[in-house]
């Protein structure tokens, strides 16, 4: 680093930032990581590697004051609302930019911050759609958690989309999220930047002293301790205060003995020589933060752009400023920080506060005011309070944390301080505000929505009977409006339904239906209803109901959320009728309907939905891509046990425990969570477990145990009645028949099912075989056969047995259940009977034999060069699901990037 910008050094980290920014020309993405001490040279490093990159190369940075905002440092460096270049990139950041101002709407269940990073991550995908691109995160050890996390998923995406993303951190603070990011990028892959070398500082500081140094001039630089800019502030010092001379024998000499005692000192001593108006304008510029708008700073300081120009040309001659695209920013933050605490802290303050008022007059972003606000101490003047009216909804969606401190000062809002505090991670104290602002008189908008409050946060403390006393005695108070009154009952209706109560569910949700034609009442009224219906296994009643709910929720931007919600359960329901065609067309649909709203939480559901139908029907390859599309962060605790339960549920079926188990651990504190409101496919993955290991007591014992107390027990009854079948519990397994038999006219499958449940207790192989010919659920139809093939064989029937035997081995090897059909050969073999001639189709684990069909056809659009969003249109798949099959197909191949399966393919077709 120099006073003439050039890089001094380094020759081997800018050699490997090179390669990896040649490689992106070619289509190979790279995450790098680059670490070091402050004033080290991390950002000159990389700036140096990029000036020929001839790609676009977006840089964020952390910033001290930010911290609580989320994503601002990559909301920054993307250049969000927009640039007018890429259309489909620009309507991303327009969607973005909504979110940050709460006029987006996505639902309760995801706060604003996990959605645009979804976004953000899309808007990336798109812009990369137009070739290669760099992004830069300078200073992370500064950045909020949400981006930092980002971060560490971009670090994984690199592989399929041509992005070289760089991290720029300091080695301290240890920050959780940071160590997580740095273990997600490979020790190759990290530059740790230390001291200059002896020759390197030689050749530094000739460059910045004009000349040889003398050996006094050289002691003194090695106070800098190999330190680029430490040392480039000393020599400056130096410089301006005419302590530097040459020699008549030409070496450059200085009258001072000591170094500065350290690097804040010697950017101190270089403040020191600015003129007065210069710095005045400085410590202004210095409270927006590191980076700042030109007009932003003549809004603060009170002068016109014209009138700055001087001071800003002044400060960027001596190094302190320096131009950032269309922004203005220190050199160093370390710059920054030390004019800041020149100020006083009730200066400080004073000077946030005035900053604040003179942003909002001038109706700058939320974000950038509340920037000014929280380290601006007591703010309880009126135009705050009429400010943060206005604004808080938006700041509780995007930055919770900022939300609480402001709304706590002005005391004002108890609604919103509840929510923000909620979507905080404290949910005790937002029900405690709640609870005080309902104990006084709320304003009747805010009623409903501080008892909405109060009922989730009680729920997630574990008081859910509480919450629900309190809705009763709201309930019971004269006076209440008809709609107040008909929104409380749909919430004490819901809760009572995640309490497992579907009779008192049922009867909350029909009186709310019958106290007002408010369609929010109505629609979620008819929804409690739908739930009900399903947890009842009434499968032809919630089809009609959701039918019902679908016309109140259609074309009302404020049911938006309600009309997903009610779509994606309509493809349950169509399942659950062996409807899959229609089940898994409506599925999709929810899933690109979800995406396109920016709804998190029903795309977490749709895609959840879509890999239930498809373990059902027998695609698992892609029901392990559907639950795997998105984080555990983003989804439902519900959502969560699902998916997970999918996955375990297949690989221990394929012989895979380790895997599954790994499942189960994920799920096993969301399924607290969830508490009675049992998740079948989680409680069929742990029986599952107990089974794989031999204990089929502890597997019945699984699905059994308070199975009146459990909601969503259908799914587990058939399962029930085979394991107390097979341990002897015959009781048990006529007690799960009969509840099986009273499902039957509710659906096909149940018919099936019956079928199934008498056969095991009858030994009938009559009516397992029918069972099995009616199962249009593949593992259900395969345990049918297999079954039916042990019934024959204890009536003695050989030929049936073998011809049933074969039926479920084929159906086993389709699903590659291989745990299923090494245990369906033992009992085979027992039984004396040997199998029929069988070509081995021993499945391949690696290469382009091992891809699945779906696979396949993803890796011959990745070798047309499609993107990710391009063969999700082609395929009628989401684009998430898509990316989980390109990881699939470079980990299958051993390859690296989409660049490389391309090679790969054509290196295949010449032989």
């Amino acid at each position: 680093m120099s006073r003439s910008g050039v890089l001094i050094g380094r020759g081997a980290e800018l050699t490997r930032l090179g390669g990896w920014l040649r490689a992106l020309a070619t289509g190979r993405g790279h995450a790098v990581l680059v670490e070091g001490e402050p004033g080290i040279g991390k950002s000159m490093l990389v700036r140096a590697a990029c000036a020929s990159a001839d790609f676009p190369v977006y840089w964020g940075s952390g910033d001290e004051l930010g911290q609580d905002l989320p994503l601002t440092p990559l909301l920054d460096g993307l250049r969000v609302p927009g640039t007018g270049i890429n259309s489909a990139a620009d309507a991303r950041r327009q969607t973005i930019d909504r979110l940050m101002r709460g006029e987006e709407t996505i639902g309760h269940g995801v706060d604003v911050a996990t959605a645009m990073a979804e976004h953000l991550l899309a808007l990336l995908e798109e812009l990369c759609a137009d070739g290669p691109v760099v992004l830069v995160v300078d200073d992370l050890h500064w950045a909020d958690r949400h981006t930092v996390a980002l971060c560490g998923r971009l670090a994984r995406l690199v592989q399929q989309i041509p992005l070289v993303f760089i991290g720029i951190t300091r080695p301290v603070p240890r920050r959780t999220e940071l160590i997580s990011l740095r273990r997600s990028i490979p020790v190759a892959d990290r530059i740790r930047l230390s001291r200059l070398a002896d020759a390197e500082i030689e050749m530094l500081l000739i460059h910045l002293a004009g000349g040889c140094p003398s050996d006094r001039l050289r002691r003194l630089a090695a106070g800098a301790a190999g330190n680029p800019l430490y040392l480039t502030e000393l020599v400056g010092s130096l410089e301006r205060g005419g302590r530097l001379f040459t020699t008549e024998s030409g070496l450059v000499e200085t009258t001072v003995e000591r170094t500065p005692r350290s690097l804040s000192a010697a950017i101190s001593e270089r403040l020191g020589f600015l003129a007065p108006q210069v710095l005045d304008v400085l410590r202004v510029a210095a409270l927006l933060g590191t980076d700042f708008a030109a007009g932003e700073l003549a809004v603060v300081s009170g002068q016109g752009t014209a009138q700055l120009v001087p001071a800003i040309e002044e400060a960027r001659a001596s190094g302190i400023l320096t131009e950032v695209g269309d922004a203005l920013a220190f050199r160093h933050p370390l710059i920054r920080i030390a004019l800041y605490e020149q100020l006083p802290l009730s200066v400080r303050a004073a000077w946030h506060r005035d900053a604040a008022k003179a942003l909002v007059d001038a109706g700058a972003s939320a974000d950038r005011i509340a920037r000014q606000l929280v380290p601006a101490g007591t703010i309880n003047e009126e135009w705050v309070v009429q400010w943060l009216d206005k604004a808080a909804p938006a700041l509780v969606g995007h930055a919770p944390k900022v939300a609480v401190e402001l709304l706590r000062r002005t005391n004002t809002r108890p609604d919103l301080l509840a929510d923000a505090l909620y979507r905080n991670g404290e949910p005790a104290e937002a029900a405690a505000v709640a609870d005080r602002a309902l104990a006084g008189a709320p304003e009747p908008g805010q009623l409903v929505e501080l008892y909405r409050i109060m009922t989730q946060c009680r729920s997630l403390v574990g008081r859910p009977a509480d919450a629900l006393e309190a809705l009763r005695s709201a309930l019971d108070k004269p006076g209440l409006p008809a709609v107040h009154r008909a929104r409380l009952l749909v919430l004490a209706a819901r809760s009572n339904r995640d309490l497992g109560r579907v009779d008192e569910a049922e009867a909350l949700a029909n009186e709310a239906l019958e106290q007002t034609e408010d369609r929010w009442a109505t629609g979620w009224a008819l929804h409690v209803l739908v739930l009900v219906s399903m947890m009842r296994g009434a499968s032809h009643e919630a089809l009609a109901l959701l039918e019902r709910a679908l016309v109140v929720a259609s074309d009302d931007p404020d049911l938006t959320d309600l009309a997903l919600l009610v779509r994606i359960n309509q493809a349950v329901t169509l399942g659950d009728l062996d409807r899959y065609g229609e089940a898994i067309d409506v599925a999709g649909r929810m899933r690109q309907e979800a995406e396109q709203t920016g709804s998190l939480v029903r795309l977490t559901q749709a895609h959840s939905a879509m890999g239930q139908l498809l373990l059902e029907t027998g695609g698992w390859d892609d029901a392990l891509a559907e639950v795997d599309a998105l984080p555990v962060e983003v989804k439902d605790p519900s959502v969560v046990c699902c998916d997970h339960g999918i996955a375990a549920t297949i690989c221990f079926h394929r012989d895979d425990p380790e895997t599954a188990r790994r499942h189960l651990a994920v799920a096993a504190p969301y399924a607290e969570q969830v508490g009675l409101r049992a998740v079948a496919q989680l409680c069929l993955a742990r029986s599952l477990d107990a089974e794989y290991s031999g204990d089929a007591a502890a597997a019945l014992a699984e699905l059994m145990d308070g199975l009146d107390d459990k909601t969503e027990i259908e799914d587990m009854l058939p399962d029930a009645v085979r394991l107390a079948v097979q341990v002897g519990d015959l009781g048990t397994a006529k007690t799960a028949a009969t509840r099986v038999e009273s499902l039957v006219d509710s659906s096909p499958r149940w018919h099936a099912a019956a079928l199934y449940c008498r056969g095991l207790l009858e030994q009938d192989a009559a009516a397992l075989m029918a069972a099995a010919g009616e199962s249009n659920r593949r593992l259900p139809k395969a345990k049918a056969f297999e079954a039916a093939a042990s019934a024959f064989v204890a009536a003695g029937d050989l030929g049936s047995a073998r011809a049933a035997f074969a039926m479920a081995a084929t159906v086993y090897e389709e699903l590659g259940a291989t745990w299923d059909s090494a245990r369906l050969a033992a009992v085979q073999r027992a039984a004396g009977i040997r199998r029929a001639p069988r070509v081995a189709h021993k499945k391949a684990t690696y290469g382009w034999e091992s891809l699945t069909p779906t696979e396949a056809k993803i890796a011959a659009q990745v070798v047309e060069g499609l993107t990710n969003r391009q063969i999700a249109a082609r395929l009628f798949l989401s684009p998430r699901t898509v990316g989980t099959h390109v990881s699939h197909i470079l980990n299958k191949l051993g390859v690296n990037s989409r660049t490389d399966i391309a090679r790969e393919a054509s290196r295949r077709a010449s032989g």
